[in-house]
């Protein structure tokens, strides 16, 4: 059984900066991390931007944004999740004043959404921590980040803070624990990082995020923060009582952050892997304080499930398994090795609402595949029923949950324009409902052109969600539009 969806439902898309905008060196921006990452996290970064990084010019939103915003207000978008760029902002990091080219941009992409009456849901920190900040402090597992970010949240608050009403504090916060430089601009190799330094960075950033939110409600008090973690639910392997606990020590690791992030304070099974491990924080009594200043809702992203076990013999990684886990025998995955499993979205939404009581936020949802652009009836577009019938699986398990009594503000699906992808920093991952004519060796006209799935998704909105289990085939009338 499903239920429908409320009114006032936030329906839209999501992106980054760093993926979408290009124009790496206009406008005043600095370097940041991504500018150094040809190869997303598959290779170590380089030591200044290279031309095979096709994020340096990405899709070109930073000049074709009105153009890209006018077509998700065709497909009915109520909200848009867009991340600012810190270096645009403060090109260094550490800079007295913001760069003033850099705020004037995203006053005009602001302008074009309100003109659109598309909600912006903006990230302060998207996997783009400023270049000089990872190499001149070493990111994250410097206290004196906190200052900086605080800096930048004023800034932010103060300029737009009358026009967004959700901001998000920092982009899958826990991914730290598995890629340091990407979330925590952390230059440390990861094989050479101590997880004392580690857990410390951590600290920082909860820290700083709980200063975000003070500040939010001090500065603009109409709008609402959440925390955004990377969701993955994690199932034991087997019934084995063993896998069991594995699986609920490996779900404690994700469940910190936004434990902390709601209830104000560290909870007591991290307290415990400190003591076993050694670690020892630097805590101070304004720490605390910060701290308790918890978020006012949760934002996750959702791509696949994981399964743990006990048994080392068992350990074997899958190819999608980044973040750890091994694959679940049970499930199907994309051609990038990402398993499969819209039932474990309903499991993660009724696990969190349970948890913290808080609204949810579903704001990164979505299939990489790479799209083949053909002609239909004279119209360049995308087949995608792949992707249709992926996302559709996956809001129906939403509804599921709607059923099940869980509070959801929204759900924007990733990359709802093609985009350069994070792990792989590749064009050819597309997940987008609007092809980009761009390929991984950067050639391309980047040109944009209608997927099917952007049809099915402009009905999907239109119905608030009330067309679920019709699928490719009842969408081929909307391709004539």
């Amino acid at each position: 059984m499903t239920t429908s969806f409320p009114a006032g439902f936030l329906w839209g898309g999501a992106t980054a900066a760093n993926q979408v905008e290009g124009a790496y060196a206009e406008g005043g921006k600095g370097l940041s991390i991504q500018d150094v990452l040809p190869r997303g996290i598959q290779t170590p970064p380089t030591e200044a931007p290279t031309p095979d990084n096709l994020k340096l010019e990405a899709v070109d939103f930073y000049h074709r944004y009105a153009e890209d915003i006018a077509l998700f207000a065709e497909m009915g978008f109520k909200v848009f999740r867009l991340s600012i760029a810190w270096s645009r902002i403060f090109p260094n990091g550490d800079d007295d004043a913001p760069n003033e080219e850099g705020l004037a941009f995203y006053d005009r992409v602001l302008d074009e959404l309100e003109r659109h009456g598309i909600e912006p849901l903006v990230t302060i920190s998207h996997y783009e921590t400023p270049l000089h900040l990872a190499r001149a402090y070493g990111g994250w597992t410097n206290r004196d980040l906190i200052g900086f970010y605080e800096r930048y949240c004023r800034t932010l608050f103060e300029r737009y803070g009358h026009r967004v009403r959700y901001w998000l504090t920092f982009n899958e916060i826990n991914s730290v624990l598995h890629e340091p430089f990407l979330s925590g601009g952390i230059p440390t190799p990861k094989d050479q990082l101590s997880e004392q330094d580690l857990y410390q960075a951590i600290h920082h950033e909860l820290v700083a995020s709980a200063r975000a939110t003070r500040l939010a409600r001090e500065l603009a008090p109409g709008a609402q923060v959440g925390c955004m973690i990377l969701a993955m639910p994690t199932y034991p392997l087997t019934p084995d009582p063993a896998d069991v606990v594995a699986a609920m020590q490996a779900e404690h690791a994700n469940y910190a952050f936004g434990d902390i992030h709601c209830r104000g304070e560290y909870p007591g099974y991290l307290l415990r892997y400190f003591r076993e491990h050694g670690i020892e924080l630097d805590v101070t009594d304004q720490d605390r304080e910060d701290l308790r200043h918890t978020v006012d809702f949760v934002s996750f992203s959702y791509y696949m499930s994981l399964c743990e076990t006990a048994d080392p013999e068992k350990k074997v990684a899958g190819l999608g398994n980044i973040m750890g886990g091994v694959p679940n025998p049970t499930l199907e995955a994309s051609e990038w090795g990402w398993q499969i499993d819209p039932q474990g979205l309903r499991v993660v939404l009724n696990d969190y609402w349970e948890r913290w009581q808080k609204p949810l936020f579903i704001v990164e949802n979505g299939l990489g595949a790479v799209d083949q652009l053909v002609e239909v009836d004279g119209t360049p577009t995308v087949v995608d029923d792949y992707r249709i019938a992926y996302l559709d699986d996956h809001l129906v398990q939403v509804g599921e949950a709607l059923a099940d009594g869980v509070d959801l503000l929204g759900y924007t699906t990733w990359g709802c324009i093609d985009l350069v992808s994070a792990s792989t920093a590749q064009m050819s991952k597309r997940y987008g409902f609007i092809y980009v004519d761009r390929n991984d060796d950067g050639t391309g006209s980047l040109e944009r052109y209608r997927k099917k799935s952007f049809h099915w998704y402009r009905q999907v909105i239109a119905t608030n969600g009330a067309m679920f289990g019709r699928r490719a085939d009842d969408v081929a009338p909307a391709l004539q539009h």
